[in-house]
């Protein structure tokens, strides 16, 4: 299908000889434009999560002149529209109080301005899933810009990860065993460029299950964000959403229930983020083909976890992933647990995309033959103390705490949680378990001791 340029959205604003839209076109020569930048032009949103508060996001400042110059070289006129930043590490109490509001923001900015298709530019944790299912509630054309992640950390010859030797470190620091200056030292050199988390946490989880569904363009999740075919790839994204368009390439004709069984595929491949699974499920409710719980626990059985990404890996990180191959290479590696049928953003199908890609690392990027973790990253468990499912990640699991019974220290908020782990003198030994639990006033924060004994799939 071509649309016509009579037929696009943005033609209801700017077509018509009315006083209406006599606004509209005075409006836009107000600001230095010509007839000629837009009239009978797709219009294309770009929304962007770029902030000074959000270090993953500190390149899309430039990213998005990247992007409008894609969007000029096909023939669209590139409008950037901002939304809400959502820094993981900045914001308070917690972003995931936001993810919604971006997804509604990003929906209204689509809906009520003269639009006829977006770039989404996100990245840091809760940005993918909000600016993609604000996309898909909207229905129009869209591609996903993901940020890439930074690079590796460095700190005296040590190879550093964000999150994971963060709490190493922050141990040694409390035991008195890293000085002031190794800590800021430490401090300086674990986050040193532009980018998401380098680990697979939640931020390099939720590109990857974009690019699976089919959101992103081939290749476009694995590259870390300082490298210059991030550059290219904001431009191609840019020339590729105009085509989009015109090819009225929107979400309702596009996914299916396929590409979210993908998502999942892919996210046990990688060594997921528990996350994962709260935000996929709600990208899926927002195209109307809903997965669950279920789905998860049927794909985790049979996926193996081949990326060797720390925290699920022992090794590397995400610009080791890029190099070995990215996620292209491992879904060819997996292309027997997907539906290579379904159709992505660059008009192509999956398995159009990732043929042809090869693993250049195979300790990085395992071999199904022998892979990090035989089972999915992640396992969905029911019983007495969570009868509506609970979700552990038992390929980042030390083997001896798959089955394991002792001792409960529960408590009913943070504050007395902290204050208990930093107290010497607590009756704990290394059998203990902590659980922090949402309950009323009763108990006042006060811990209570009971048996608890950990559930496992194996049980």
């Amino acid at each position: 299908m071509t649309r016509s340029p009579e037929s696009l959205r943005s033609a209801r604003w700017f077509a018509p000889d009315d006083f209406r839209s006599f606004g509209h076109r005075s409006r836009v020569l107000q600001m230095g434009y010509g007839y000629e930048d837009w009239m009978g032009k797709p219009v294309i949103a770009i929304v962007n999560t770029w902030s000074d508060a959000n270090q993953c996001h500190a390149h899309f400042r430039q990213r998005v002149e990247d992007v409008k110059r894609g969007v000029l070289q096909a023939g669209g006129f590139p409008l950037e529209l901002p939304a809400i930043s959502l820094s993981e590490s900045m914001v308070k109490p917690t972003t995931m109080v936001y993810r919604n509001f971006l997804a509604m923001e990003t929906e209204e900015l689509l809906r009520s301005h003269p639009v006829d298709g977006a770039v989404l530019m996100g990245g840091c944790d809760k940005t993918t899933p909000g600016l993609t299912m604000g996309a898909i509630s909207m229905g129009l054309p869209f591609i996903y810009l993901p940020a890439g992640p930074m690079l590796r950390g460095n700190w005296k010859g040590q190879v550093l990860g964000s999150g994971s030797d963060a709490f190493k470190f922050w141990d040694e620091r409390r035991a008195g065993r890293l000085d002031e200056q190794a800590w800021r030292e430490m401090e300086a050199g674990i986050a040193r460029s532009h980018g998401t988390c380098m680990t697979m946490g939640t931020a390099a989880t939720m590109m990857g299950i974009a690019e699976a569904v089919g959101l992103a363009l081939p290749g476009a999740s694995s590259i870390p964000a300082a490298d210059a075919n991030h550059i290219r790839m904001s431009t191609d994204c840019g020339r590729r959403i105009v085509q989009m368009v015109w090819e009225d390439l929107t979400p309702a004709r596009m996914l299916t229930r396929a590409h979210f069984e993908n998502g999942i595929a892919c996210a046990m491949a990688m060594g997921c983020s528990t996350n994962a699974i709260i935000h996929l499920i709600a990208m899926s409710r927002r195209a109307g083909h809903p997965v669950s719980l279920d789905d998860f626990d049927a794909f985790s059985r049979r996926v193996p976890v081949i990326a060797n990404i720390r925290p699920s890996g022992d090794r590397y990180l995400m610009e080791d992933f890029f190099y070995a191959g990215g996620l292209r290479a491992l879904l060819e590696r997996i292309r027997p647990h997907l539906d290579t049928g379904a159709m992505t953003v660059n008009g192509k199908t999956l398995g159009e995309n990732i043929a042809g890609s090869q693993v250049h690392q195979d300790d990085v990027i395992r071999p199904l033959s022998s892979p990090i973790y035989a089972e999915g990253a992640l396992a969905v468990l029911r019983g007495n103390l969570a009868p509506d499912g609970v979700i552990i990640k038992p390929s980042a699991c030390a083997p001896h705490l798959l089955r394991h019974t002792g001792r409960a220290l529960v408590f009913d908020d943070y504050p007395s949680l902290k204050q208990a782990v930093d107290d010497p003198h607590l009756d704990v030994n290394g059998e203990d378990i902590l659980v922090l639990r949402n309950a009323g006033p009763k108990g006042a924060g006060m811990p209570e001791w009971g048996m608890l004994p950990i559930p496992t799939r194996l049980l």
